[in-house]
């Protein structure tokens, strides 16, 4: 702002009753939904979010305008253009950080809002700041790549060392696995299925295989996996309606754990099923025991490949399709 001769007029800094006054409205039509004592736990809390693009940045955006109002934000990675299909950003941010552009999202709908953003994501240097202050932690961290499960391991063996609830979800073709490890009582990273080292001697499908059981992987992901396992270029199908899907979840998650409250530790949402008629249903469910006795035999040689030490087998027996509920 200037005056008449253009120089410049420092902007009045707001008043506590203003910031106060704001709040109350921007939260007004959360009542009889969030509960008083949530809204307070909201209000204080500091929530990390570690990997802002597809599923951690399905989270920003709702968190902020339920009222969560201290956010830590970190990611090293930019947009990219295919990234548009299911990440909160448009054509003018390619090129640009996503923990930034997440941070402005924020003060964007909350102008009072703290936001601390970190450019450099997860690593040694960083991970102590960045699980300092936080009461939960939201895991988006990449899992295509070895360096990113180093960094998602590396938060995880934090969250444990600190006893802070770990919010991630795993979106796979219309599903959206979302997976709570509640660190104040789990005492190992991943509740034990992945070994800190794990990064540095299996590839990407045997980590994803010992994160993700396989009871919850949809039918068309296991043909999707068989088909394209062996492609070194091969990317994973993700779409905007699962990847939302994720901050939908989440972000009610994250209240219940600021407020005191457990939630399930695995929750799945299959949005093609949902939305498939009964007909459909069936036919998938009778396609899934087909779709993996067919995947058997590449889990079995991928384990081999990669020196694993735990077979698929027992994962598969206990993970074998289930009988649909009458």
């Amino acid at each position: 702002m200037t005056n008449g001769d253009m120089e410049p007029v420092a902007e009045p800094r707001p008043t506590p009753a203003a910031k106060a006054g704001f709040y109350a409205e921007l939260t007004a039509r959360n009542a009889g939904v969030v509960a008083a004592a949530d809204q307070r736990a909201l209000r204080t809390a500091t929530v990390l979010v570690a990997g802002c693009g597809s599923i951690g940045g399905a989270a920003v955006e709702p968190l902020a305008r339920l009222g969560l109002q201290r956010f830590v934000l970190a990611d090293p990675g930019t947009y990219e253009l295919n990234n548009l299909n299911r990440q909160s950003a448009t054509a003018a941010d390619l090129d640009r950080n996503k923990a930034e552009l997440a941070g402005q999202r924020v003060r964007a709908i909350n102008p009072y809002a703290s936001v601390e953003v970190f450019t450099d994501g997860v690593t040694e240097q960083t991970v102590g700041k960045l699980t300092a202050s936080c009461q939960v932690i939201i895991d988006g961290v990449d899992v295509t790549t070895a360096d990113g499960w180093r960094a998602k391991l590396l938060l995880h063996r934090h969250a444990v060392r600190r006893r802070l609830p770990l919010i991630t979800g795993w979106d796979m073709a219309g599903t959206q696995y979302v997976r709570c490890y509640d660190y104040r009582r789990v005492r190992a990273p991943f509740a034990g299925a992945v070994d800190p080292h794990d990064a540095d001697r299996l590839d990407m499908w045997e980590l994803l295989r010992r994160a993700v059981p396989l009871r919850h992987v949809p039918t068309d992901m296991l043909a999707e996996i068989r088909a394209n396992h062996t492609r070194p270029d091969y990317s994973f199908p993700q779409v905007a309606y699962t990847a939302t899907a994720f901050g939908v979840l989440s972000s009610h998650m994250v209240v219940r754990l600021l407020a005191g409250r457990r939630v399930r530790p695995e929750v799945r949402l299959d949005v093609h099923q949902a939305t498939r008629p009964r007909t459909e249903q069936w036919r998938d469910r009778a396609r899934r025991p087909v779709e993996l006795a067919l995947l058997l035999p590449h889990l079995l040689r991928l384990v081999r490949q990669s020196g694993a030490d735990r077979p698929p087998t027992a994962a598969v027996e206990h993970d074998a399709p289930r009988a649909p509920r009458r």
